[in-house]
């Protein structure tokens, strides 16, 4: 059952279009000019509204305007017994959905009217995920008030509200940090944060697809371009305009793609494949990586140049074991969000629960905490969750050995111990150049950088 405005100033067809749509189920008021029609049209917020084009005091086009202006604005229907070709234009313009010539079926009438009905409701439904894709993409879902988070909240408000004055694609992110640390979180939250908040927000996982497929989904094509391409399609960064694309695990995308890119970020200009012409497009990239850009260049599987042309801004999340201020907060909102997903009302954190919590070393950061939390949810219908509930390995931090003197473990000797003491050689080795070290070791400088806090090195 929707909500009918019929405003028409001829009584007998006002009256039987009223009946036909009542008797369909539908509330159904009717005005005779267009001054109380847009008064009704306040007081009932109507579905749809049915407006004639020759009304007294103003004409259709005026009410269509004024009833656009509302904060909800309804379908509208015109129906005019002089249709002409500048007369729908014009209708169109000013926001009719269609225009219809008297004298009109009641049957043509409902068909065009169930489907303004239909798309209202789309339009409603698109709203509302648009508005909870907002809230939960919002600064407010980045929990926790350590100086790091604080820090990284100022940084998206400055970044994401950096627009060019004249209304060209804004500068690239970058934005880095291990994996599981909440990247993707991040990036919604430069988007929702900024003016771009209203367009459209594309993501796409470069670890996902091969290359040549890639390159399909970020350019498109024209139909013919290969042998499976039996119809155009348009590709994530011309989808993207005016808003953001999102590009997870920059530092998997393929070498040629990466020379593709870079063209793009630099003229603004994409052309899909098998096309003659390239399109404008103002669209903010957004590149997530876990990854040391720097040291992929040095190794040749990254473009230094489209590394700089990315860290225009660079926004580091940094890692949970070094806000570990931020646990409990984190800890309460998960526990909020799995308790009501799966209808555990009455879970709580005690004290010992709390403090597993705070003594593990959560190497795999926010991720890892939800996935404890949603492991012990699962097994638990009601009550407090205690340490034993959470079932945390045994990586807790321990206070760093003193150092110097030697070094050498007694009895029997633990895996911790040994990895401190191979770290303690390999720095000292390099006087302590955290490069050197890491690449003597095999592993990345952030890998180097979190086994140095984990043991409590210091020079």
């Amino acid at each position: 059952m929707a909500t009918l405005l019929v405003i028409e100033d001829e009584l007998v067809l006002a009256k039987n279009i009223a009946r036909f749509f009542e008797k369909a189920g539908h509330l159904v008021e009717v005005a005779h000019d267009g001054a109380v029609g847009l008064h009704a049209a306040e007081r009932i917020q109507p579905d749809v509204v049915i407006v004639d084009f020759q009304l007294p005091g103003m004409d259709g086009l005026e009410v269509i305007r004024a009833l656009h202006k509302q904060d909800d604005p309804p379908r509208i229907v015109m129906v005019t017994g002089h249709a002409s070709v500048t007369l729908a234009v014009d209708a169109m313009k000013a926001g009719s959905m269609d225009l219809l010539t008297k004298p009109v079926t009641l049957q043509h009438l409902q068909q065009v009217v169930e489907r303004a009905l239909a798309q209202r409701g789309e339009h409603r439904a698109l709203d509302y995920y648009r508005q909870r894709e907002a809230r939960q993409a919002s600064l407010d879902t980045l929990v926790g008030e350590s100086a790091a988070m604080q820090r990284l909240r100022e940084l998206i408000r400055t970044v994401s509200a950096t627009e060019p004055a004249d209304q060209s694609a804004a500068a690239p992110i970058l934005i880095t940090g291990e994996t599981g640390t909440g990247k993707d979180l991040v990036a919604r939250a430069c988007h929702h944060s900024g003016p771009r908040a209203k367009a459209a927000f594309i993501e796409l996982n470069c670890a996902a697809l091969p290359g040549h497929l890639m390159e399909a989904e970020l350019f498109g094509f024209e139909k013919g371009a290969f042998t499976d391409a039996h119809a155009r399609k348009i590709g994530l960064i011309e989808a993207a305009d005016g808003g953001t694309l999102f590009l997870d695990e920059i530092g998997e995308l393929d070498l040629a793609l990466q020379a593709k890119l870079l063209r793009v970020l630099e003229n603004l200009r994409v052309r899909r494949l098998g096309a003659l012409t390239e399109r404008q497009i103002n669209v903010r990239i957004v590149a997530a990586t876990n990854r040391d850009l720097a040291a992929q260049v040095r190794d040749g599987r990254f473009r230094a140049d489209l590394m700089y042309r990315l860290q225009v801004f660079q926004i580091h999340v940094e890692p949970l074991r070094t806000r570990t201020e931020d646990v409990p907060a984190l800890a309460r909102h998960f526990l909020a969000q799995l308790a009501n997903r799966y209808a555990r009302s009455e879970l709580t954190l005690d004290d010992s629960a709390m403090a597993a919590l705070m003594a593990h070393d959560w190497p795999g950061n926010v991720r890892e905490l939800r996935n404890v939390l949603e492991r012990a949810v699962l097994l638990q219908r009601s009550g407090a969750l205690t340490a034993s509930s959470l079932m945390l390995a045994h990586t807790t931090r321990t206070a760093a050995p003193a150092q110097g003197g030697s070094t050498e473990p007694q009895g029997a000797v633990s895996l911790d111990a040994v990895e401190r003491e191979h770290l303690l050689r390999a720095l000292t080795q390099c006087k302590w150049n955290v490069t050197q070290s890491a690449k003597l070791l095999g592993i990345s400088r952030d890998t180097l950088r979190y086994r140095i806090e984990r043991h409590g090195l210091q020079r």
